[in-house]
């Protein structure tokens, strides 16, 4: 079951070069969205944004359509603060994506480094119990 499939609204390019964490949001805590992995990996967010631009739909919906196509047994868990978002992640189940689609986001997600780690160590020691 991956959670925060959507990188903490990182994927959805609510989170610029920019972009400020308020004092005690834990995003401010993640090695990828520190300044430097942060500006590095929008490379990623940007082809995820023209990606779902093809198809009509937006960037969280891709994500989640791409981790839906990986086989039944993949559930994702995305968090949400309100309806609005909630029902755009639900319409992700409505996105259907061909082999060719698979093939083409895989090697986009091949071509660009994601830098940086998922979690801090005090967080990924949690993750890892």
């Amino acid at each position: 079951m991956p959670f925060s499939p959507l990188g903490k609204g990182f994927l959805t390019g609510a989170i610029g070069a920019e972009t400020r964490f308020a004092p005690g949001d834990f995003r401010a805590t993640v090695p990828r969205l520190n300044d430097d992995h942060r500006t590095a990996n929008l490379t990623l967010v940007e082809a995820l944004g023209r990606i779902a631009a093809e198809r009509g739909v937006t960037r969280a919906q891709i994500a989640l359509a791409w981790l839906l196509a990986q086989g039944p047994d993949i559930i994702p868990i995305p968090g949400t603060a309100s309806p609005e978002r909630l029902r755009e992640n639900v319409g992700a189940a409505a996105v259907t994506l061909d082999p060719a689609d698979l093939e083409h986001i895989g090697s986009v997600l091949a071509s660009i480094p994601v830098r940086g780690e998922r979690y801090n160590a005090i967080a990924q020691a949690w993750i890892d119990r």
